[in-house]
């Protein structure tokens, strides 16, 4: 059998930048080992897998390693392709997900605007577990439905921070994120989750359904603009919207091609 195969990276305007995801159209949901050995193959942060349901599309996202509950990123991908290379008509697209709910992209210009459930956050102490993720204790810690935020006294601690990824690695969560208010966004932010298979993850859509409701507290805005500070730097538009969150960023495609099995 064979199956379309995109990769694309998502919340950029150019080719290498952002974070890169793959997208694989289905007819049909594949056996979950297949989903599971294609997305290792990639070996790719997410890979995303849809089926056509009616006027809606299921969705599901795989590290190398696991199933997660939500993927921002490779869902701003998936509905690129669908815009772009899979001839889907009009200005919105309805995602579904069994994790995770009604998931809707809407396309403005060549911005694509994610609508996502909030993540609810819990502040927590600053247990030694914690402070031994990195080299620099932060101020606030929180724990969300499957991360750990933590919050830095600014921007330069969070470019400048070593994480410490055998500790990261125990917290038994999906990922750490990390923040600050920035210099010239709203805040920043970096993703680690060395036990989901990914060390750094380049741009994380999911991790602002927890930073946009938590910064729209402290900065007393709904609006705001946002850099994820990985190498490759991601740039997104996010607003608070009561119990969701609209995620907003661009895409480019670098590749279309085949998988055969």
């Amino acid at each position: 059998m064979k199956y379309k195969l995109y990769q694309v990276d998502a919340f950029t305007n150019k080719l290498f930048g952002g974070n890169p995801a793959a997208v694989c159209p289905l007819t049909a949901w594949l056996d979950d080992g297949l989903l599971q050995k294609i997305a290792a193959e990639n070996n790719l942060a997410e890979t995303a897998f849809y089926v056509q349901q009616g006027n809606r599309y299921e969705i599901r996202w795989f590290t190398p390693k696991v199933e997660v509950d939500l993927c921002g990123h490779a869902t701003l991908a998936a509905a690129f392709v669908l815009f772009n290379c899979e001839g889907h008509s009009g200005e919105a697209i309805y995602f579904y997900s069994h994790r995770s709910g009604q998931l809707n992209v809407t396309r403005h210009g060549d911005w694509l605007k994610l609508d996502f459930p909030i993540d609810v956050l819990q502040e927590i102490p600053i247990w030694d577990e914690i402070i031994n993720c990195f080299d620099r204790r932060p101020v606030e810690a929180y724990k969300g439905k499957t991360d750990y935020m933590l919050v830095y006294e600014n921007e330069a601690d969070i470019r400048e921070i070593q994480p410490q990824f055998p500790a990261i690695s125990l917290l038994k969560a999906r990922g750490v994120i990390i923040t600050a208010k920035g210099a010239e966004v709203d805040f920043v932010s970096r993703f680690f989750a060395p036990q989901s298979g990914i060390i750094e993850d380049p741009v994380t859509g999911s991790a602002h359904t927890s930073l946009t409701p938590f910064w729209a507290g402290k900065l007393n805005k709904t609006t705001m603009t946002a850099m994820q500070l990985s190498e490759r730097e991601g740039y997104l538009q996010c607003q608070h919207l009561g119990d969701r969150v609209a995620i907003s960023g661009q895409a480019t495609l670098y590749l279309a091609g085949e998988i055969y099995t």
